[in-house]
């Protein structure tokens, strides 16, 4: 959707409306809570085709009006059906190496140049009407069911030939087409996780993108043994075990990216459930700052990876960004003078000159057992993907303790909680007082659409329904400290906080991307003191505030105050 105000003025400019019905369809339009393109169309103020034909003239493009025309089937599917939905925009013809695109938004630069990309082909644009583009999407559904058709008509199997009617599945071409779709969007709208779900009557689509999954499309129920046949194929497992879970992995490779897919395919009452976690491998690996730490838990991050030997632990539940901050850290200690081994389940970023190993427990090749193995080839740094057994807790004390630097994880919701955790392992207190450096604890939030901003003050309700939830007076004397406010005297209804309205570019959601909230304990002489004498959690946290420890509710707090997250956000993956 064009920008309001390019919209006004195209309106004046063309004198499709004088200013005083502008005015009032402005007002309107805000009382409402709509854009003013909704409302000039859905109030029929400018007959739609008119207001399109208008906004063509004005971007000096050519005008489409696709309502009853047919759209070839092989032209229709080159986008797959979400993105045709997300963006408002079909592809309606081409020509040698030229698509006509029509769309209603011709500022979309984004998706014109993924379009560009994909299909390898230059793009002729049109601006076309919303009934235009609803009438081409109608059409592509029956492409789907057409193409659905053609793969489910059901015929008697024997059962021995299951395997060989299984593969011929796999490999029709409608099948492969779906799949391909589901993948391709998963990848292009950033999802970590795809589900596929059997239910008795379809198949639901899920995926999760900035960690909240949602529905994107139901399959019909004939489709399942197709779709599930091909996932089997391209992960290399067995396509007639239908009782025992399976889990595979595969790669799908472009100019433009280089996803790693992990598999897991486990039996439910209505069939098979898959669940594939994506792994950008040409990812760049972020830098500190860009992982959203503020200036005084970075330092402590800094002054302790400068360490020659240690523990350096990384806290939260699974999700939570814990790995990126290990490979953040370990790109930054990645150098020619350095001997870095790691053991990981699963490796989800390469790293040159890492020597990087994956654990395979059905082989014996454990944590453990890897890290056992890792101490014998000469490391400087050690990075263990995570700290779950007593025997890996004790290894990687006992390997910082002779001169090693290890990085690892550890399932504890705070960092004051890491200790507590490795001693429930049956590590010696002392061993962890002095062996440990640094906790982390981290979580993801989501960051507010940059597209649709906007800026607001807390109401008395919600700042009371906040006084049930947090410390804000603490919350108010740690923005001070860190100069995000002038003074913690300040009224919260002052404060101005920010969340996204919702548009195009985040599917109406407010947010688009994640960034992390973080609570740094650093093991300093009185912390490790605490910890030796084994202090309740609650001591080492007051001992921690004394030091200026940001908690991770605060850290949050912080990015909401700066338009970064939002307060809901905060206490939605805090409070979890």
């Amino acid at each position: 959707m064009i920008s309001q105000k390019q919209l006004e003025k195209i309106l004046l400019d063309s004198k499709l409306l004088p200013k005083a019905e502008l005015e009032k369809a402005i007002s309107k339009a805000k009382i409402k809570d709509i854009s003013l393109q909704d409302l000039v169309v859905s109030e029929k103020i400018i007959p739609e085709q008119s207001l399109f034909e208008t906004i063509a003239n004005y971007f000096h493009l050519p005008f489409i009006d696709l309502r009853n025309q047919t759209i070839r089937k092989d032209i229709l599917t080159i986008l797959p059906e979400p993105i045709v939905q997300t963006h408002q925009l079909i592809i309606f013809d081409k020509k040698d190496n030229t698509i006509k695109l029509a769309c209603l938004d011709p500022n979309d630069l984004e998706i014109f140049e993924f379009i560009k990309k994909k299909t390898d082909a230059e793009l002729e644009i049109y601006i076309t009407t919303p009934s235009g583009i609803s009438d081409a999407i109608k059409q592509y559904h029956k492409g789907i069911k057409a193409r659905f058709a053609e793969i489910t008509d059901e015929k008697p199997e024997a059962k021995q030939e299951e395997k060989k009617q299984l593969k011929e599945l796999a490999q029709d071409l409608p099948v492969i087409r779906i799949v391909d779709t589901l993948l391709e969007y998963a990848i292009f709208e950033s999802a970590s996780d795809i589900h596929i779900e059997p239910n008795e009557n379809e198949m639901i689509v899920r995926y999760r993108i900035d960690g909240i999954l949602r529905q994107v499309m139901t399959l019909p129920k004939k489709i399942q043994n197709g779709v599930v046949a091909r996932i089997k194929i391209l992960s290399n497992l067995k396509l007639d075990e239908h009782r025992l879970p399976q889990d595979g992995r595969f790669k799908v490779e472009t100019d433009e990216y280089k996803v790693a897919f992990r598999v897991s395919i486990l039996p439910v009452y209505d069939g098979e459930k898959i669940v594939l976690r994506l792994l950008n491998e040409s990812a760049q690996v972020l830098t500190l700052e860009q992982l959203g730490l503020l200036p005084s838990p970075l330092d402590k991050i800094k002054r302790n990876i400068k360490k020659p030997h240690g523990i350096i632990l990384v806290t939260g539940p699974t999700g939570s960004g814990k790995t990126t901050t290990l490979y953040t850290i370990l790109n930054i200690l990645n150098s020619p003078g350095v001997n870095i081994s790691t053991v990981e389940d699963p490796i989800e970023y390469r790293m040159n000159h890492v020597n990087q190993s994956q654990v395979n427990p059905k082989i014996g090749f454990t944590f453990a057992s890897g890290l056992r193995s890792i101490l014998r080839q000469d490391p400087d740094i050690v990075m263990v993907g995570e700290i779950r057994d007593n025997e890996t807790a004790e290894i990687s004390s006992h390997a910082a303790m002779t001169g090693h630097l290890v990085l690892s994880t550890l399932h504890t919701n705070d960092a004051v909680g890491a200790p507590s955790r490795l001693m429930e392992m049956g590590v010696p207190s002392f061993l962890i007082a002095s062996t440990t450096n640094l906790v982390i604890a981290q979580r993801l939030v989501r960051r507010i659409c940059p597209y649709c901003i906007t800026s607001y003050n807390l109401t008395k309700t919600e700042i009371e329904e906040l006084k049930k939830n947090i410390d804000i007076n603490q919350v108010l004397s740690v923005m001070e400290r860190e100069q995000i406010i002038q003074s913690a005297d300040m009224p919260l209804q002052d404060l101005l906080f920010f969340k996204g309205k919702g548009c195009k570019k985040c599917n109406n959601e407010g947010y688009k991307g994640r960034i992390g909230i973080y609570e740094i304990l650093e093991i300093t002489p009185e912390v490790a003191e605490m910890i030796l004498n084994k202090a309740s959690e609650e001591k080492v946290l007051e001992e921690a505030k004394k030091q200026d420890m940001i908690t991770i509710m605060e850290d949050g707090f912080v990015k909401a105050k700066n338009g970064i997250t939002t307060i809901e956000e905060v206490i939605r993956v805090t409070k979890e």
